[in-house]
């Protein structure tokens, strides 16, 4: 359990009804969070695995196909099949490594960063809105909270990330 580090000792004696809560607003809160990119790419038979793809490349242009299995979490396979249908429809473009010939770097094309463009613009707009709404306080709160609900690994590939790194 991480340490209370806010002098508020109430949280300590969360109750199981008060966790229940927080679970169904995650869950509700995902849908919404999700439902404005899916419409986007349900007219292009792409679902949240093709989402999150493009995130993450748009994120670390040039990043490798293994540091992109590592971050997703899926298996080689299942990401094969995204980044096909990506670089098929023009989506992505592949590069190998300067330095080692095996390594494949991924990028968006200039129309995966329109598409990348529109589904983070709807996300954008939906978090700006509830993080007005909430305040500073509980902006950093949230966030807090979901660092620590990463597992350690997943921790440090999102450090990772916030530093600028693949």
């Amino acid at each position: 359990m991480a340490e209370n580090t806010s002098g508020d000792e109430s949280l300590l004696f969360l109750t199981d009804e008060q966790l229940r809560k927080g679970i169904e607003a995650m869950f509700f809160a995902y849908r919404g969070f999700t439902a404005d990119p899916d419409r986007i790419l349900e007219d292009m038979d792409y679902g949240r695995a093709h989402h999150r793809a493009i995130h993450f490349i748009h994120r670390s242009p040039g990043t490798t196909v293994s540091n992109l299995l590592g971050i997703l979490g899926v298996t080689k396979q299942s990401l094969n099949r995204v980044l096909r249908a990506l670089i098929d429809q023009g989506l992505v473009r592949i590069e190998k490594g300067r330095a080692d010939q095996r390594e494949r770097h991924l990028y968006l094309t200039e129309q995966g960063l329109i598409l990348e463009r529109a589904l983070s613009d709807a996300q954008r707009a939906r978090m700006r809105a509830a993080y007005r709404a909430a305040g500073p306080q509980a902006v950093q709160g949230f966030r807090a909270v979901l660092e620590g609900m990463m597992d350690p690994e997943q921790r440090k590939q999102y450090q990772r990330l916030r530093e600028g790194g693949p």
